[in-house]
């Protein structure tokens, strides 16, 4: 008798981390796949379609410019006050949607994850990429203004720092997505947190430079308590390399962004192992 050789095999593993990284390289047209049922799915049925991507980061940053720029004083000092909350919010809003979407990675896909088998981790990688279709749509309207500003010579001051915008993408999105999967994790067994999850994210935008140029605050000057404690907030280097790339205003502290990828790597560890031991076992609680 001949024996059969198996291309797949599906097994348990006691293991703490068991990623099967070998078939997620495997799956990367299901990823694909998924990346486009989750973006078509979430203009599906909508009048104006990914026109909402503008639509959205447009009107906020008009609040912004209005209130915080110009009626509170928190704007930006050398750069125009919309562009400069443009540029935050467009990167802010990558994070967030990659933290929000993945954080319902089981209880979104529980019909699909208990009817097949393919590595899970497919999911909230798929659902961190396709953010970037819709950032890539809000990133090319910020461009246009931003030929705008410099064809009308007010200040910007782009520099070399743009060649780290992929970096500060691949960041975020990781950063994101560790969140993401870490409260996906949890919400199989404690749904409150599910509940909180947008409302948390609203609260920590204030925490970081989306409404306000922190460096025209004299209670975040470089060297202060407050300032130290604002900066290890992961997301706050992030935002102004992307700033001080294209626009040319704030600094980078080069100590907080080493910080801030180390904070990143960590929650992407923990995430990967919380999400590694749930998805074992959350088909019985979800």
């Amino acid at each position: 008798m001949t024996e059969q050789k198996w291309t797949t095999v599906v097994k348990s593993s006691n293991s703490a981390f068991d990623m099967d990284i070998k078939g997620l390289k495997n799956c990367k047209d299901l990823i694909m796949l998924f990346v486009r049922r989750t973006f078509v799915a979430k203009y599906k049925q909508t009048i104006l379609g990914p026109a909402w991507a503008i639509i959205q980061p447009f009107f906020t940053t008009v609040v912004y410019s209005v209130f915080f720029g110009n009626i509170a004083g928190l704007g930006a000092s050398g750069v125009p006050n919309f562009i400069f909350y443009l540029s935050g919010t467009i990167v802010w809003t990558l994070f967030a949607n990659c933290l929000t979407e993945t954080s319902h990675t089981f209880t979104a896909n529980s019909a699909i994850l208990g009817k097949v088998y393919f590595p899970r981790l497919v999911m909230p990688i798929s659902t961190a990429i396709s953010q970037f279709i819709g950032f890539f749509i809000q990133f090319a309207f910020m461009l246009c203004f931003l030929v705008y500003y410099l064809i009308t010579d007010v200040g910007l001051k782009p520099n070399i720092f743009i060649l780290m915008f992929p970096l500060v993408l691949f960041q975020l999105a990781v950063l994101g997505m560790g969140f993401g999967i870490m409260i996906s994790a949890l919400t199989t067994k404690y749904r409150d947190l599910a509940m909180v999850v947008s409302f948390g994210v609203s609260l920590w935008s204030y925490c970081s430079p989306v409404a306000y140029d922190m460096f025209s605050r004299s209670q975040l000057a470089p060297g202060s308590i407050f300032y130290n404690i604002y900066m290890l907030n992961p997301v706050t280097p992030a935002i102004n390399l992307f700033r001080y790339g294209f626009l040319g205003t704030g600094e980078v502290d080069w100590l907080f962004y080493g910080i801030s990828w180390a904070t990143t790597a960590i929650v992407a560890v923990i995430g990967a192992l919380m999400f590694s031991k749930s998805e074992k076992t959350f088909m019985d609680t979800v």
